[in-house]
């Protein structure tokens, strides 16, 4: 008869394999980590050294017109853009063309995302047609609206408007806040339409069913349930939605030329660059715009979402 052996023996004691299985999981962790690590740190000197380099050229008086004479200038340039004329029209432009398209997206996106989610012959076809003004390049869309559909002259809209007996509204010079709205709104709204439909199609379909048979109507299912479970989504489409839309300048610089209110903090950026050739200003500019665009973004993500509860809407 064979004799077993201490080691054999002995059981593992509950404390060794507690022990054992933390440093499984924490080789796991590094191992993690270390896959991700490369990325991170592409993703970071991509985005990060780009603008600590923008911060140290707004330190710096260079101006292109007197390409040899580059000296340190400290803070002056951050002075003259807060007390200069243009900063505070060009914000307030900003958040007003900003806040509106991504309010109107949100709620026309929401509508679409709605109607999509809903079966019928041809909702592929719908869905493709849905999402065709964001393919749509920027620059590409300004002169569609500028000419094709807002033209004073020969623009579809006014052509319309005249059937109806309304006159023609020379839209980029008389209205051109609302022309760059309807414009953002018009193209970002499949944007934030993708990332709602995303969440209605995640809904449990059981649940809404139960609330269904329990008696709940449409309304009130979509009120206390629907709305409820898209908060995340809708946040995530304000938030994205506003970083694009601030930083938006195509539309400006093709049909308005930064008339009549829609100077923003973009075109206000360009203009200090390639107009007046000012590097360091341009580059106070652009921090300025980061720091903006953060702001923005969180107080439409403190405030805009401040109806949805985990209850339904109060």
């Amino acid at each position: 008869m064979s004799v077993m052996s201490p080691a054999t023996a002995k059981a593992e004691s509950p404390i060794e394999v507690v022990s054992e299985f933390e440093k499984r999981k924490r080789l796991n962790r590094r191992v993690s980590r270390g896959l991700v690590a490369p990325a991170l740190i592409f993703s970071i000197a991509l985005t990060q050294i780009p603008f600590v380099v923008t911060i140290i050229f707004s330190t710096l008086n260079w101006n292109q017109l007197r390409p040899d004479d580059i000296h340190f200038a400290g803070l002056q340039n951050y002075i003259e853009v807060f007390t200069g004329g243009d900063f505070l029209p060009a914000l307030w432009a900003t958040v007003t063309i900003t806040a509106s398209s991504v309010i109107l997206s949100l709620v026309f996106g929401l509508l679409l995302a709605v109607l999509l989610d809903r079966k019928f012959r041809g909702r592929a076809i719908a869905r493709t047609l849905a999402i065709t003004p964001f393919l749509v390049m920027p620059a590409a869309a300004a002169l569609l609206w500028k000419w094709s559909i807002l033209d004073v002259n020969v623009g579809m809209l006014n052509w319309g408007l005249g059937l109806i007996g309304i006159d023609p509204i020379a839209w980029n010079t008389d209205l051109p806040v609302a022309t760059i709205i309807m414009l953002l709104t018009w193209q970002y709204t499949p944007f934030f339409m993708l990332i709602l439909l995303a969440g209605l199609q995640s809904q449990n379909r059981e649940v809404l069913e139960a609330a269904s048979v329990d008696g709940a109507g449409a309304i009130t299912t979509f009120r206390f349930m629907t709305i409820p479970h898209m908060r995340q989504y809708a946040e995530i489409a304000t938030l994205l939605g506003t970083v694009m839309l601030v930083q938006v300048f195509d539309p400006i610089a093709i049909m308005t030329k930064g008339t009549g209110g829609t100077k923003t903090l973009s075109y206000l950026l360009y203009e200090r660059a390639f107009i007046g050739l000012d590097i360091g200003q341009a580059a106070a500019f652009g921090v300025i715009t980061v720091i903006v665009t953060i702001g923005i973004a969180t107080v439409a993500l403190r405030t805009m979402f401040k109806v949805f509860v985990e209850g339904g809407v109060k």
